[in-house]
């Protein structure tokens, strides 16, 4: 397929900029948002509240979620001597002893190895460019002789919700805890697992009630499924890698969940893809620790999941591709169309989308 066959206007009035609006004088909650849901084979819509989702699954089925724990990735400093203002995103930790860290540096044109960068109102935290990787990419390497805890917590005190600035240009207090699933635990990510947003501690209650079991898996999302897409055939595109994490016991749960006839929903991309990298030739999922930058668009046989859970994504986005290529193009635009039409919300802090 290509590039452009994804392609569609999305007006700014369409991406949400928060995550639990104020909707006629009360806080619309984390399960409240819309859902709609298409039916792959029938390419039936229906419009229900992500709270319904539990509607479509019975006893024995599984979901299987992303707990990874977004991290304050973006700094924002000076640079030495000029002081130019810089934006810093930490995308990974390289070398813990050694304060190395992979990075992307905003405006870039200008910085050198060698160059130092300040950041904090004091200039407390300084860091050094020791590397250009890519035209963007920096290896920093931050000057702080404490202990290892010590500088982390520091360095994090200084950074912000990694918010895309296409969702909104600066951050806010309230994003700290609404660009995180509730689930959150094993830390790493620069980007959040925007289906999991809507999980709700009432929600796990009632799935518990309806004995619709969980398993989680760790995928430490990266920015490559934001990175835009440069060329118009798709099998040339390399997308960027994400650690994933299948634990023996998560892959022994879906597993057997298969074996056993019932469903596996994926929730998000990151689960989606993660679930179909280490894949046996019986179509099952192996336990892994590793590296991966599997890229998915139609035409694509999946192996794993029976359902899957995403947000609206942007045009021509990874993310949207690989969503056509579980529910089927034709369906999948078709569905888009109508949430414009509909006024459903796109972006991490948008509505839902349960393919079934």
């Amino acid at each position: 397929m290509k590039l452009s066959q994804f392609d569609f206007e999305l007006p700014k009035e369409k991406i949400a900029t928060e995550l639990m609006p104020e909707v006629d004088g009360k806080i619309q909650w984390r399960d409240e948002c819309k859902l709609m849901v298409l039916h792959k084979d029938s390419g039936e819509i229906e419009h229900r509240r992500f709270k319904d989702i539990i509607d479509y699954f019975d006893k024995g089925d599984r979901f299987v979620l992303n707990d990874t724990k977004v991290f304050p990735a973006k700094l924002y400093g000076q640079k030495e001597k000029t002081g130019a203002d810089i934006m810093v995103f930490l995308l990974r930790e390289l070398n813990r002893e050694q304060r190395l860290w992979d990075v992307i540096v905003d405006p870039a044109r200008k910085i050198r190895i060698g160059n130092k960068l300040y950041f904090g109102d004091d200039e407390s935290m300084v860091a050094e460019v020791i590397d250009n990787t890519t035209s963007r990419g920096r290896t920093l390497r931050f000057l702080y002789d404490g202990p290892y805890e010590e500088f982390k917590e520091a360095l994090f005190a200084l950074g912000h919700t990694p918010v895309p600035e296409w969702v909104k240009e600066k951050p806010e207090e309230k994003d700290a805890e609404e660009f995180q699933t509730i689930f959150a635990k094993n830390e790493g990510a620069v980007s959040v697992p925007a289906a999991g947003l809507h999980f709700s501690r009432g929600l796990f209650s009632r799935m518990i009630l309806k004995d619709i079991e969980k398993t989680f898996i760790t995928v430490h999302m990266g920015i490559g499924h934001f990175r835009a897409v440069d060329v118009e055939d798709l099998s040339k595109h390399r997308m960027d890698g994400e650690r994933m994490i299948i634990s023996e016991q998560a892959a022994k749960e879906i597993n057997d969940t298969k074996k056993a006839g019932h469903k596996i929903c994926a929730v998000g991309v990151t689960v989606i893809r993660s679930l179909e990298t280490n894949v046996t030739t019986e179509k099952e999922v192996r336990p892994a620790d590793m590296w991966t930058n599997k890229f998915i668009f139609p035409p694509y046989e999946f192996s794993i999941p029976d359902a899957v859970v995403s947000n609206f994504h942007r045009p021509e986005s990874t993310m949207l591709m690989l969503i056509a290529a579980f529910g089927g193009y034709e369906k999948v635009m078709n569905a888009y169309r109508i949430a414009l039409e509909q006024d459903y919300k796109f972006g991490p802090y948008g509505d839902a989308l349960l393919i079934i």
